[in-house]
């Protein structure tokens, strides 16, 4: 059952992710990102992260998505930065400061999984994993983990 349940729970923020209404929007996003690996979380993420009325859904989304610091958050971030238009690919790349630049351990995480997604078959993952890397590569993060000078 509990397969049914997330998919219901997808089903309900996508219809949510549709309002009118910016702030349901980016709650539709921020619910959504706990399901990014399941395909049909994918699109409507995407869709949320590119959203063309209100940067703020762009930023809210992108940034929960880059805090999963995995491949499926990531590969939907670099999906878009792909082919985001410059006002977008600038909120994405300071939700990528803002996430991404406390931690080096998880800066560096980033770093790893970019480098595999740049390889990538799908090239629009590929061509948006290189930008995202070379976003990531910028930042000097506050905290860095013992051994890292």
């Amino acid at each position: 059952m509990g397969g049914d349940l997330r998919r219901a729970a997808v089903a309900a923020l996508v219809e949510l992710g549709r309002s009118d209404d910016f702030r349901d929007r980016a709650d539709a996003g921020h619910g959504l990102v706990g399901f990014a690996e399941m395909p049909e979380a994918a699109g409507p993420l995407l869709e949320l992260v590119l959203d063309p009325d209100d940067t703020f859904v762009t930023r809210h989304t992108a940034q929960g998505l880059l805090r999963r610091n995995d491949r499926a958050g990531l590969s939907i971030v670099a999906s878009a930065l792909a082919v985001a238009g410059p006002n977008h690919g600038d909120w994405i790349s300071t939700a990528v400061k803002d996430v991404c630049g406390i931690f080096s351990s998880e800066l560096d995480e980033a770093l790893r999984v970019c480098a595999e997604m740049a390889l990538d078959t799908d090239e629009r993952v590929a061509a948006g994993a290189r930008l995202l890397h070379r976003i990531l590569a910028r930042i000097d993060p506050v905290l860095r983990s013992v051994g890292h000078e």
